[in-house]
């Protein structure tokens, strides 16, 4: 669907379209200033600038494999069954090779040494390549002589052999800004002579649950009270989406307490989660401060947005420092959705990884669906591989069942602001979750 249609779908409602208030949210942000780190301190962080190798790899070259490096010109006949023309195949066993043994090299051996006709040397994995070598006989093709060796069998020109620059080369791109630092590609910056990079800072996320009624963990709840299962809930997602992230806990509605405690977490903080207080009830203290703006404090925009669930969504900053504030529904499966569509894209760019939203496929749905109109549903989903390629996707418990169906999901089903019906067997927008299952 397009954006002009997906606008004119919220319009009845009021609503703004989802994509429209992505847009403006992202727009007012930039990624965190990039900082130098040690290797080792850099693991999932995202690149500042691109790495390019400032050295080849391998450096020198070296043995694969344990065994003899030799002369492939040496070689060239072991293995072979002697024949005649008029005859065929008339010998009986292999002929093999002998060479003399003039030393052992291992990964450690520094002194540069030729090899001359007939002669080979015993070495290891990763030891220099001698002078003339270029090839590399495995142990199990020989008699393992010590002073002498019989080669049974001749690999080709080249086996067990790898050249200087042959898996990385001097400038070459190691890998792009924008991309995670993996421990493989710790190994690949170390191997090519890289102990530093350029990178963004991992995100500081502080949470904070609000509401009179929440009650801690631990207990189940009393008519009056609910369990703030959000403050826990989020501050996972967070850390799941890259983040350092720290759980404040409850606020209780005390406009002047909200104030201080969201302006003490400025000091640490690079993003603010709330929720709860996003709505327009009389019980919605956190929509009614936050939008007022006051000297050195910032303001918070609360916007009704054509989502499903949790429509209400708040975006600003706060405190003098203007740290950015994402405020999210009060229901558990509505905040983790809100968290979903707009937190965690906030993250990935403050991060500075590209893209910042989930993967999304096409997938098979297999039962019929009902959605609300007017607003952009993402319904909690189970998502397989099919046998003949492509996917298939079960829908979960949507609704107010969100937070159990959340509990099985691998993806969200995605069903925009005109449908109200997706039949079994119809291609529909999936956004996979990286759940580790």
């Amino acid at each position: 669907m397009t954006a002009t249609a997906d606008r004119e779908a919220a319009a009845s409602n009021e609503l703004m379209p989802l994509a429209e208030y992505l847009g403006s949210v992202l727009r007012r942000l930039r990624a965190l200033p990039p900082l130098d780190l040690d290797l080792t301190q850099a693991h999932g962080n995202v690149l500042a600038a691109d790495v390019v190798a400032p050295h080849a790899y391998p450096a020198f070259d070296q043995a694969a494999i344990d065994g003899y490096a030799a002369r492939w010109e040496d070689l060239a006949g072991a293995g072979r069954i002697g024949s005649h023309p008029s005859f065929g195949q008339f010998e009986n066993t292999a002929r093999t090779v002998r060479l003399n043994v003039v030393g052992d090299m291992g990964a450690a051996h520094w002194r540069p040494v030729r090899l001359t006709p007939g002669t080979c040397f015993s070495v290891a994995a990763g030891a220099p390549l001698p002078i003339g070598a270029d090839v590399v006989v495995p142990v199990h093709w020989t008699d393992q002589g010590m002073a002498a060796v019989e080669i049974l069998h001749a690999p080709k020109r080249g086996s067990g052999v790898r050249r200087a620059g042959e898996e990385v080369a001097v400038g070459q791109l190691l890998a792009a800004a924008g991309s995670y630092v993996t421990p493989p590609t710790v190994a690949l910056f170390a191997a090519a002579g890289i102990g530093h990079v350029m990178v963004r800072p991992s995100p500081r996320v502080v949470v904070v649950a609000t509401g009179d009624e929440l009650v801690d963990v631990g207990r189940p709840s009393q008519p009056g009270q609910v369990v703030d299962a959000n403050s826990h809930a989020l501050t996972a997602a967070a850390v799941e989406a890259g983040a350092l992230a720290y759980r404040i806990g409850i606020c209780d509605d005390d406009p002047e307490g909200l104030r201080g405690l969201l302006e003490d977490q400025t000091l640490r903080a690079d993003l603010i989660i709330t929720t709860g207080g996003t709505g327009t009830g009389p019980g919605d203290m956190l929509r009614r401060v936050l939008s007022r703006p006051g000297p050195g404090r910032g303001t918070v925009e609360f916007t009704d947005v054509a989502l499903c669930p949790g429509t209400a969504l708040g975006f600003g900053t706060v405190g003098g420092e203007e740290v950015p504030v994402v405020c999210l529904p009060g229901e558990p499966g509505a905040a983790l959705i809100g968290f979903e569509v707009l937190a965690r894209p906030v993250i990935q760019l403050l991060a500075g990884a590209e893209p910042v939203f989930r993967p999304g496929i096409k997938a098979h749905l297999l039962e019929t669906v009902s959605s609300p109109g007017g607003l952009r549903e993402f319904r909690p989903a189970y998502v397989a591989e099919r046998r003949g390629g492509g996917y298939t996707v079960q829908p979960l418990a949507g609704g107010p069942y969100t937070l159990s169906g959340l509990a099985e999901a691998n993806g969200l089903l995605v069903l925009g602001e005109r449908v109200t019906t997706a039949a079994a067997g119809s291609t529909v927008d999936v956004l996979l979750l990286d759940r580790r299952r």
